[in-house]
């Protein structure tokens, strides 16, 4: 029987355990993995090789359901440690490829029983080609994703879901994702066994400068590389206030990634950012803090048809001509016919010409699009948290 929307469900292959359906009606068959639940969202892609387990913890992804273009998700397991926020915030996975048993000394435990713990769903057996052409042709689609081990599907109650989900425009996400109180952080990178000394991740001990990074969605990583960096770091809330953030003394301030729509969120940080910006404070920001920035300095940001989602994206530097292979993921961009002559962009896609980088003159305040922190992805970018401390000896 069609649904309120006069949508009329396939007959499911025999076998199925799970489906994907889309707001257009296209309906993905496969079997299920992970949790048995029904979860709905924006279905994205990501073209990365490796750091499944990084990029399902990674809160820009908040209100996401990801393809992997990669077919073999699952085989390295997952374990504590390659995690980039406690609870992950992404909704689902979709694979082509039944995940495997996993093959690597750092493994706890299978992905599927990692992905049941989070009460996250996931569907293997699609095309995911097929998925990512409709994505890349016709945008980023709402989707709602169900994994029933007895095979029991509503497709029409699917459908319906992702017709009435309200998309990620417009939405405010990083209040979701942000943590709900201050605190420090002093863990650095990875490092491997050498010696008497264990692999694992380091402890900053003895810093040179004093950073306070505004938690939009915050990766784990971005804050080991500060600490790497020499830095102190003391994490804010998103909705901190300049007086809240200035009482720490800072040397420089730091704006991290995050989820949802730019402009929602710059409704109470924008006028932070600005005053902080007209006090001479040092200021780094990646992704949704390089499109708060933007937005502070005069700019716009839009929603992208598609995003950019994989670590294998090639950016621009104008100042010094060199291409960087970067990681990226984000589905709002800054619009840069917008930005005033104030503003000068330093960086662009090399796939589609947009701002990945910008600079405010004669201040020391600048931004990327992309993850320089890369976890996953190369570490092209890692000296950009070289660069912010440099700006902080400045002041």
């Amino acid at each position: 029987m069609p649904n309120q929307y006069g949508f009329t469900a396939p007959t499911p292959p025999e076998g199925t355990t799970a489906a994907l359906v889309l707001a257009d009606g296209t309906v993905f068959w496969g079997h299920g993995l992970g949790a048995a639940t029904t979860k709905v969202g924006e279905v994205c892609f990501n073209t990365s090789l490796t750091g499944y387990q990084e990029i399902m913890t990674d809160p820009s992804y908040a209100g996401q359901i990801i393809t992997f273009t990669f077919p073999h998700i699952g085989n390295v397991g997952a374990n504590d440690a390659d995690i980039e926020t406690v609870t992950p915030p992404a909704r689902g996975l979709v694979l082509r490829a039944s995940v495997t048993e996993p093959s690597n000394y750092r493994a706890t435990r299978h992905l599927d029983d990692w992905l049941k713990s989070h009460d996250l769903p996931g569907i293997s057996g699609v095309d995911t080609r097929k998925l990512t052409r409709r994505i890349r042709d016709a945008g980023a689609p709402n989707g709602a994703l169900r994994h029933a081990p007895d095979g029991k599907l509503n497709i029409e109650e699917l459908h319906a879901l992702a017709v009435e989900w309200p998309g990620l425009e417009g939405m405010d996400l990083a209040k979701d994702v942000s943590c709900r109180q201050t605190y420090k952080w002093d863990e650095s990178l990875w490092a491997f066994a050498e010696g008497d000394i264990p692999e694992g991740y380091g402890r900053q001990t003895a810093p040179r400068k004093k950073v306070v990074a505004v938690d939009f969605g915050a990766k784990r990583n971005i804050l080991r590389c500060l600490a790497n960096a020499g830095c102190e770091v003391t994490v804010v809330p998103a909705t901190a206030t300049a007086e809240d953030i200035l009482r720490h003394q800072p040397d420089g301030v730091f704006l991290a990634n995050g989820p949802g729509d730019p402009a929602a969120t710059g409704d109470y940080a924008v006028p932070v950012l600005k005053e902080l910006i007209d006090k001479d404070m040092p200021v780094f920001g990646i992704c949704l803090g390089h499109q708060m920035l933007a937005l502070a300095l005069g700019g716009k940001t839009g929603k992208m048809e598609r995003g950019h989602r994989g670590a294998n994206h090639p950016v621009k530097d104008l100042e010094t001509g060199k291409v960087e292979i970067t990681s990226q993921n984000h589905g709002f961009v800054v619009d840069g016919d917008s930005l005033p002559d104030t503003v000068e962009v330093t960086h662009i896609s090399l796939f589609d010409g947009s701002v990945e980088g910008l600079k405010l003159k004669g201040k020391p305040v600048f931004s990327v699009q992309y993850h320089p922190e890369a976890s996953p992805g190369p570490h092209d970018s890692h000296y950009l948290f070289d660069r912010f401390v440099d700006l902080m000896g400045r002041k």
